[in-house]
Order: C-alpha cells, then sequence, then structure tokens
C-alpha cells in the first residue's frame, strides 16, 4: 500500500506539469487561430462596405433624384441595396448636408453638414472611410463618397458598415476581445466600458487582486505558467494579432479556467483510479474468506428458493391442465348450443314473411269466394303455392346459414328479382302508404347467384326501410340500379338513419322493440351477398335516412367459346 501512494503521488505530479503545458499551449494556438478567424470577418465586412460607395454614386436615378430633388422613391431604393449587402445603413445626403434618403426615414431630415466624414467626402474624389464615436455610444464605421454630376458634387452617399455585430458574437464566448486603432485607441470590444480608451487605461479600470485573493489564485493555479495579465482578479493570457487596415490590432483575453478543469478532470480519474485500486487491494486482503463464506450460503438460499418455486410451478401447471379440459368441454357444448339457437332464430326469421303473406292471400281468397270471384281466387291460391314452394326453399338453405356452400349458383335477373321482390313485398305495402320509387335501366343484367336467397337479401332490405320510415310523414322508398363494370342496387329511405355504422352487420343486433326483431336479417343478407362474391354496405344520406347498396359482379359470356364467365 506504501508503493501505490508513492506511485499515485509521482504519477499525479508529473501528468498535471505535462498536461498543464501541453493545455496551455493548444489553449494559445486556438486563441490565436479564433483571432484570425474574426479579424478575416472583420476585413470581409470592410471591404464589402467599401465597394457600396462606388457603386451607389455612379447610379443615374440617385444623382437625377438630388439634381431634380425628387426623392419619393430613393428610401425605397436605399433599403433594397441595404437588404442586398446587409448593411448597418444607407444615407443619401445633398450638398448641403442634409439627409434627403435613407434606409433608417427618422433621419430624413438630420443635417450632417459638420461631420468629417461628410466634409472629407466633398473634399475628395475617392471613398472616405471614418470610424467616429456614436452619439448613443459605440463607434460608427462610415464610408462616404461624393456624387458628382457634369464634375461638380451634388451630395454625398454614406455607408455604414455593421461591425457591432461582431461584438455581439463575440459576447457569446468566455474570452474578452478589443479590436484597437492605430492610435490605440479600443473601437470595438465585448467589455463596453472598454470603447474610447486605450488597452492599459482598460485594463486599469479594473481593481487590481488583493494579496490574499493573489495568494488564492497562484495556489489554484499553481501548475500554470506565469500569466500574462490579470482581468477582473483572474489571471488570463494574451493573445494579439495585427489586421491589415490602417494599423488596426485585435487582442484577446482568455482565462486559465478551462485549461485548469481539463487538468483537474485528469487528476481526478487518476485520483480515483488510485483509490479504485488500493480499496481493492485491502478488499481482497480482508474479505476474501468471508466472501467465499457468504457465497455459499447465497448458494443454498437460491437453491431452496429454486425448488420450492418449482414445486409451485408443477402443481400450477397441472392445476391449469385439468382446468384446460374442462374448459374444452364446455366451449364445445356451447358452440353446439349457439349453432342451434342461430338455426332455430333463421328459421323464425326467414319464415315469417312468407307466413304473413299467406295469411293475407287466404283473406283475401275467402272474401272473393263468398263473392263468387273465383278465377281471382284461385290466383290468390296460386300465390300461396308459391309461397309454399318458397317455404320449401327456404327450409333447404338453412344449412348455408351455419356453413359455406348451398345449392349451385345460376345467372339471375336483376330486374326480375327485384319485381318478385316487390311483389313478395306487396301485402305489406298495401297496408300502409308507401311512396315506392324505382330506377331500373332496360335491358337484362344477370348476376351469378341463387335467384332465391338473391330475392331474400333484397325482401330484407325493403323491410327494413319500411320499418324505418314508419314514423315519417311522409315515408318515400327509392330503389336504384345502376351498372358499370359492377351492378349495384340502392336502397334509400326517409327515415332517422343509422346511429351505430359499426354494429349494423353484427348478428342479434338490432334497433327494434323487443319481439319486432330477431337482428339477424342484416347479418344473413352480408353473409349472402359475400357468398355470391359482392358486398353489402350502409351509409346516412347527406339529406337524411339511410342507403343500403349491394354491389354484385355482373355475369357475361365469353364469345369466343360460349362459355359462361362471371365479370
Amino acid at each position: 500500500m506504501g508503493a501505490i501512494l508513492a506511485l499515485a503521488v509521482a504519477v499525479i505530479w508529473s501528468t498535471n506539469s505535462w498536461l498543464s503545458e501541453r493545455f496551455t499551449e493548444t489553449t494559445r494556438v486556438r486563441a490565436e487561430l479564433r483571432l484570425a478567424l474574426y479579424s478575416g470577418n472583420i476585413l470581409s465586412e470592410l471591404q464589402r462596405s467599401s465597394v457600396v460607395p462606388l457603386l451607389l454614386a455612379r447610379d443615374p436615378q440617385l444623382i437625377s433624384s438630388l439634381a431634380s430633388s425628387e426623392f419619393s422613391t430613393t428610401s425605397a431604393r436605399l433599403i433594397s441595396a441595404e437588404k442586398e449587402i446587409e448593411a448597418a445603413s444607407i444615407r443619401l445626403l445633398d450638398i448641403s448636408g442634409r439627409v434627403v434618403a435613407a434606409t433608417d426615414r427618422q433621419l430624413i431630415g438630420t443635417n450632417y453638414a459638420q461631420q468629417p466624414w461628410f466634409v472629407e467626402a466633398m473634399r475628395s474624389r475617392e471613398t472616405v472611410f471614418t470610424a467616429a464615436p456614436r452619439v448613443t455610444g459605440g463607434t460608427e464605421f462610415v464610408y462616404s463618397r461624393a456624387l458628382r454630376q457634369e464634375g461638380r458634387p451634388v451630395g454625398v452617399i454614406v455607408v455604414e458598415a455593421d461591425l457591432m455585430k461582431f461584438e455581439r458574437s463575440w459576447a457569446g464566448i468566455s474570452d474578452v476581445i478589443a479590436v484597437a486603432d492605430s492610435e490605440g485607441r479600443i473601437i470595438l470590444a465585448t467589455e463596453p466600458r472598454w470603447r474610447g480608451l486605450t488597452l492599459d487605461e482598460a485594463m486599469a479600470t479594473r481593481d487590481p487582486p488583493s494579496a490574499i485573493q493573489r495568494a488564492f489564485q497562484l495556489t489554484s493555479d499553481w501548475a500554470n505558467a506565469p500569466p500574462d495579465a490579470y482581468l477582473r482578479g483572474v489571471a488570463v493570457m494574451r493573445a494579439q494579432t495585427r489586421l491589415p487596415f490602417r494599423g488596426w490590432r485585435m487582442i484577446s483575453f482568455t482565462s486559465y479556467d478551462s485549461i485548469r478543469e481539463r487538468v483537474n478532470a485528469v487528476l481526478a480519474l487518476e485520483i480515483m483510479g488510485f483509490a479504485i485500486l488500493l480499496a481493492w487491494v485491502f478488499y481482497l486482503m480482508s474479505r476474501r474468506a468471508r466472501v467465499l463464506s457468504a457465497r455459499y450460503r447465497r448458494e443454498s438460499v437460491e437453491l431452496r428458493a429454486l425448488n420450492a418455486r418449482l414445486s409451485r410451478e408443477i402443481a400450477e401447471r397441472e392445476r391449469v391442465q385439468k382446468d384446460l379440459a374442462v374448459a374444452e368441454q364446455t366451449l364445445a357444448q356451447s358452440s353446439k348450443l349457439a349453432v342451434l339457437g342461430e338455426m332455430s332464430a333463421s328459421v323464425s326469421h326467414e319464415l315469417n314473411q312468407p307466413l304473413a303473406a299467406m295469411k293475407t292471400y287466404l283473406a283475401g281468397a275467402r272474401l272473393l269466394l263468398q263473392r263468387g270471384r273465383v278465377v281471382e281466387a284461385l290466383s290468390s291460391f296460386q300465390r300461396i303455392d308459391d309461397l309454399i314452394e318458397r317455404m320449401g326453399a327456404i327450409t333447404r338453405q338453412l344449412k348455408s346459414y351455419a356453413r359455406k356452400g348451398g345449392e349451385a349458383f345460376e345467372p339471375v335477373d336483376l330486374r326480375a328479382a327485384i319485381s318478385s321482390a316487390l311483389s313478395m313485398m306487396e301485402p305489406q305495402l298495401r297496408a300502409r302508404t308507401v311512396r315506392i320509387t324505382r330506377t331500373l335501366p332496360r335491358g337484362t343484367y344477370l348476376v351469378m347467384a341463387d335467384r332465391i336467397r338473391l330475392e331474400q337479401v333484397i325482401i330484407n332490405l325493403l323491410r327494413n326501410a319500411i320499418d324505418a320510415t314508419r314514423d315519417a310523414p311522409e315515408p318515400q322508398i327509392e330503389l336504384m340500379l345502376t351498372v358499370g363494370e359492377t351492378a349495384v342496387l340502392s336502397v334509400r329511405d326517409n327515415g332517422p338513419g343509422i346511429a351505430d355504422l359499426d354494429k349494423l352487420f353484427e348478428p342479434f343486433w338490432t334497433t327494434k322493440k323487443p319481439g319486432e326483431g330477431t337482428g339477424l336479417g342484416l347479418a344473413i343478407s352480408s353473409g349472402i351477398v359475400k357468398d355470391f362474391g359482392g358486398r353489402l354496405t350502409a351509409h346516412n344520406a347527406a339529406g337524411g335516412g339511410a342507403v343500403f347498396e349491394m354491389q354484385l359482379p355482373l355475369y357475361s359470356e365469353d364469345p369466343r367459346d360460349g362459355s359462361r364467365a362471371a365479370e
């Protein structure tokens, strides 16, 4: 352990010296590179702004506006130029020094006849650069040039370079940046109090650190090189570069805090590593036996817990297997009862309409026989016979409601199926005043289907429409057949519409009162239409009421070989 402590002191001392020297040099190089970048930005801004007065001084529109004293559009032209070059401001002065146009319209009318940049521009034929203090604070960097007409000056164009934006960008970093002119006066600085002072005066504006502060500073920076200066009582390194413009200089002051933080971070890791090493050695020397004993006890407890958990899982699995066998038997019995219930409900629903029609026809036939109208009575008996045949066909189709498959499909005329369904619904339609509107195209349109089941779907849709219009003052039902790539039969009513479209085709779901419906009509109809290769949909109409659409593929005969196919 003594050897480890001695090694730790030696490593930490050498690491601190080497890293401090290396990070100090790296920080100094970065500061110099940063100054080179900043100076390049300043020169670029100055060069770009210096060209603008030369171009604007030759603008014939500006010259003619000065000659004619017409400046209605001059400010707008200057604003456009300012946006293109991103200058701070542009002003146009007449020969008396009065601002006649400017990007800042509040300056129009201001007189700058006594300003040096105006006086020098009027005397010179070249572009004049002036750095003068602002009234509101800071420094104004101005390029000015006289506009001449026939060799005589008629005004001055003034372009202000926006160097203050660099101060705002420099303020976002930890360094202190200053720019001094050829006389040593600071014209740009991240410290506002430095502007207009020399560098020595600016440094003297801050009180030097006291002896106690300096002692603490030297203690915290014990591995740093002697500082170049103290700024706000903090040791800093100084970097300087010259700008190739009028003898300007740029100076930066960078604190040693970042260097100390980086060195201390590495030293902290080293100290932590040696502390962990010491703790680990001590742990190995004093706790080895107890660790082994604790490991054996822990493994014994884990094995007992694992054995108990396995026993519980085995018992639970046996119980679940027994419950699963009972559930399988219960589910099989429930499935059988559900099938029987569905078939009974289907028989009751499908035979209800033919029985009601037969009752009506028998009553009519009785009246006809009493009145001696035998021929008409025989017609009623013929219809009753057709209904009996239909009931027999319905009972033969009960298996199709429980599983796929049924009687063979054949080409069925949709117009004939609609007419047959309306004939079936004739007794119910006579019992109420319902306006039926049929819009059917001429011709024969065949679909591949079972005629009885297709008519049953149409009857279900008509019956639902009749029930929906029960409370309507003027009940109306519209049947429309449209034929394109497929045949679409629409049944529209003017009832209250459908409240829940999502549950519409679910079995045993109905909006009717108990005893008036089983909720199977639309579910069975949707299944029948799917067996035909089509689909049954519903939606609420825009003007009120519900619309049911049955879409079926058309049947056509292939002219090449005479075979029939469904489109």
